[in-house]
């Protein structure tokens, strides 16, 4: 059964919910079930071997979940003598049995069920006489690995969340990222380190502080899976919200991963991993949503731990947290000498220029640029993600730059690699190909600048190259006769005073002399003017779009004019027509 078919079939089972369930409610009851029948086939072949072999342990004595756990071949079990279908043999009692073979799971497992809040979904189907049936239906489907691969799980839940949060005018992309975003940024992760990564045996670490339903961890080890079958991936996230967490959980279970490295709870305020560091790191954080609510939190660890802390360098304003998921990040970075990290973050266009000199989001530039961590930026085209049409980049920090990037940023602009999905869904009109992923990562690995169709698609930069320094620009102040205010007193004494009205600012690129820009760009229109030094910033902006513009002259006016003359006549004509 082809993913499609298999959405399909468990959609169908929303027909039975309606009436007795809201839309947007549908999700509840379809979202465990998924799950619970996904487990129940992942343990069928080895059920009867658990069952005897708790028996017999229980006969000696002994603890048996160590033992139960190597029987199963999974990292959790069931010990209920139940399945989905024996179930099924016992209409009358179908809510008692159902509650005991949940309770018969190991702890990883219930904990999944507890954040469905599945015990009041059975509850309520129960009493609506619709628990047997819808139960039923889901008994008769086979989501044993050897039909329905990992892979094609995956974006089963996907195509099931983003239909429930449409019902529920919900933002499905907090829940998942599109899979050709991820897989671009795997393998933009995974480039530059196909010799380490190659060789057998090899163990790294993953973690996304950001999880949803644990799409980008997965596609990270599938990616690593094919390009080297003996090397593993451990697994490590966060996620806030409890469905996603839930499904995130039973996808980590079922592929063999230590459950106990996905945590939930808001990364910001409560940090999961604390003092872990990790080889890569992945996150697409939500865009635009503001952090007022974990504001109390952020700032007393800013000010408590300060570079020491995640928060050091700057806090960006509360109507945007997606910087501070990226500084969450810059502190997991493995130190250089345990061999260092690579992540890659998806941010909207607002952390490449939102903030003037001394604000927040500049003094994270600035801490990003100054302590070379950047490697590239990639601007994707619009339309890419299902809530929402805006400008996207893929952000790639790291800090073992090799050699050749030391010092440098690389710039690429992917904005026109993309092709029309046959079917929007939701926000998401485009999708970039296969071909399109490869010649980004080429341009990543070349680390050339490129140009294709008369545009540049790659460009590279010094990290001073975006610095600049703001410099006030005072003019004195004067009496009504025209004549200079000077000070009376301390250190004005003799000195000419500002015009606070008259006051100015410029922004002087760092490479070059502030005094001597200020002769050529200021003193000939400003004579009286002169720079208060003790006003100092700087600041860091990435003006993304301006490096890649490219001027259009506009069309000579004869063809303009030969246009507008052509259009008039036809016009003319056709009234002609009409008063004849």
């Amino acid at each position: 059964m082809n993913q499609q078919a298999l959405s399909s079939f468990i959609w169908s089972v929303a027909d039975l919910l309606r009436g007795d369930y809201k839309q947007s409610e549908y999700g509840r009851v379809i979202l465990p079930l998924t799950v619970l029948r996904r487990l129940d086939c992942v343990l069928e072949p080895t059920k009867a071997a658990v069952l005897a072999e708790l028996a017999e342990k229980e006969k000696l004595g002994i603890n048996p979940e160590p033992f139960l756990l190597r029987k199963s071949g999974q990292s959790f079990f069931n010990t209920s003598p139940m399945d989905m279908k024996k179930l099924m043999g016992d209409q009358d009692h179908i809510r008692e049995n159902l509650f005991a073979y949940i309770a018969g799971f190991s702890a990883s497992v219930r904990d999944i069920f507890e954040r469905f809040e599945f015990h009041a979904q059975v509850e309520r189907l129960a009493k609506a006489g619709l628990l047997y049936q819808v139960a039923e239906r889901f008994a008769s489907i086979d989501l044993h690995p050897s039909r329905v691969d990992n892979h094609q799980m995956g974006l089963v839940f996907e195509d099931l969340i983003r239909r429930f949060a449409e019902l529920s005018n919900e933002t499905a992309g907090e829940h998942f990222t599109p899979r050709e975003v991820i897989r671009l940024m795997v393998d933009l992760l995974f480039i530059e380190d196909d010799d380490v990564l190659s060789k057998p045996g090899v163990v790294r670490t993953i973690y996304d502080p950001t999880a949803g339903t644990g799409g980008m961890l997965s596609i990270a080890g599938e990616w690593l899976e094919q390009h080297n079958p003996n090397a593993r991936l451990t697994m490590f996230g966060q996620e806030l919200n409890p469905e996603s967490y839930a499904i995130c959980k039973a996808d980590m279970l079922i592929k063999g991963q230590d459950v106990t490295n996905i945590k939930f709870g808001n990364t910001l305020s409560d940090d999961g991993h604390p003092a872990k560091s990790f080889d890569y790191m992945l996150s697409n954080p939500p865009f635009g949503v503001d952090w007022k609510k974990v504001e109390k939190e952020v700032r007393r660890e800013q000010e408590r731990d300060g570079f020491n802390g995640r928060f050091g360098p700057g806090l960006p304003r509360v109507s945007d947290g997606s910087m501070l998921f990226l500084l969450h990040l810059i502190s997991k970075m493995r130190p250089v000498a345990e061999g260092g990290s690579r992540f890659a973050i998806v941010l909207n266009g607002s952390p490449l220029f939102t903030g003037g000199a001394g604000s927040g989001e500049s003094e994270i530039r600035r801490y990003v640029l100054e302590n070379d961590l950047v490697e590239a930026i990639i601007g994707l085209p619009t339309d890419m993600f299902y809530n929402t049409g805006i400008s996207t980049y893929v952000w790639v920090l790291s800090n073992r730059k090799p050699e050749h990037r030391k010092g440098k940023v690389q710039l690429i602009d992917a904005s026109a690699m993309w092709q029309k999905m046959r079917k929007s869904l939701g926000s998401k009109r485009k999708e970039m190909s296969e071909d399109h992923i490869k010649d980004v990562s080429r341009l990543f690995g070349s680390f050339e600048e490129v140009d294709a169709d008369g545009r540049p698609i790659s460009r590279i930069f010094r990290n001073s190259d975006f610095g600049y320094r703001t410099i006030t620009v005072e003019r004195p102040l004067r009496d009504e006769k025209g004549r200079i205010i000077v000070g009376e007193r301390g250190k004005q004494k003799g000195k000419p005073q500002p015009d606070s009205a008259l006051r100015d600012t410029e922004n002087v690129p760092l490479s070059e002399d502030v005094e001597a820009y200020f002769k050529r760009e200021v003193l000939p229109h400003a004579a009286d003017a002169w720079i208060d030094h003790e006003k100092t910033k700087v600041g860091y902006e990435i003006p993304f779009n301006r490096h890649f513009y490219v001027f259009q002259p506009p069309r000579p006016l004869e063809e303009i004019d030969a246009e507008l003359k052509a259009v008039v006549g036809r016009i003319q004509t056709m009234l002609g027509e009409v008063m004849a």
